[in-house]
């Protein structure tokens, strides 16, 4: 769940599996004369789109502290017993349909503890540091076998497939956790077959609704782009059965942009 504090002390709910549809248009739209198409182009956006499916079970039942008054975002969420297999649940029931689509999310899933395995040098990966037993635990039960299917699918392939994936993430989380403001990924690959033709991508903000893009990756312009969120005018309940009948019952809503060429 992303949860952001609005200044008027209200708060904005977008679910993680909202959050990765978005990050799923982004993939069913890249590539154009700058930028290769995706190959395999069905299992890596269907991996786009469902890479945060281990958060189902939170987004259920998200949780809420009386003592803080706030409910926590991703990061803060405790990666406990119960968390943790939902996340394996996620790789398993995605790679039980789609062995290439599981794999990518298995290894978006594990890169999120091992630095995205170093793809991107900005923006940093938030957290970090030192890893509990538990999620040791997970990452060893998880990256021996990530190996092996890796090679088997093919590694150059696979790997910018991952890395694009960490882009169509961070994309997403772009507009997802706060306003846009001007920044950058880098590096973002353009080739399958030419490593050092990845480039820095820049994102600037023209208003509330359009971003510009540069260089351009997507196959049509503008590209549209929306997420449904919930708001909630106040972040003070007396338990976390009030707060949940908030939460539910808040409307769904829907937030729109349009990523823009720099020539638009």
């Amino acid at each position: 769940m992303i949860v952001r504090q609005q200044p008027d002390d209200s708060l904005i709910f977008i679910t993680q599996n909202d959050h990765a549809k978005l990050s799923g248009i982004f993939a069913a739209h890249w590539g154009n004369d700058r930028f290769a198409r995706l190959h395999p182009y069905e299992s890596t956006v269907r991996a786009a789109v469902f890479h945060d499916c281990g958060w189902y079970r939170y987004d259920t039942k998200p949780r809420y502290d009386v003592a803080t008054r706030m409910s926590p975002t991703f990061f803060q969420v405790p990666l406990d017993e119960e968390q943790l297999a939902a996340f394996q649940w996620g790789i398993d029931w995605l790679g039980e349909t789609d062995p290439y689509a599981g794999l990518l999310i298995g290894r978006h899933r594990t890169g999120l503890w091992r630095n995205r395995y170093d793809t991107l040098t900005h923006p940093a990966l938030r957290g970090g540091g030192h890893l509990s037993a538990e999620v040791e635990d997970f990452l060893a039960h998880n990256e021996p076998s990530q190996r092996v299917a890796i090679e088997a699918f093919g590694r150059r392939e696979f790997e910018i497939n991952f890395h694009l994936l960490q882009v169509w993430d961070l994309l997403s989380l772009y507009v997802c956790t706060s306003e846009p403001k001007p920044d950058h990924i880098e590096p973002v690959p353009s080739s399958y077959d030419n490593a050092s033709a990845a480039v820095r991508m820049t994102l600037t903000p023209l208003d509330s609704g359009r971003v510009v893009i540069d260089p351009y990756p997507f196959d049509v312009a503008p590209l549209p782009v929306s997420y449904i969120y919930r708001h909630l005018p106040t972040r003070i309940y007396p338990d976390v059965a009030s707060f949940r009948i908030a939460y539910f019952g808040a409307p769904l809503q829907l937030r729109t942009f349009a990523f823009v060429p720099p020539t638009a």
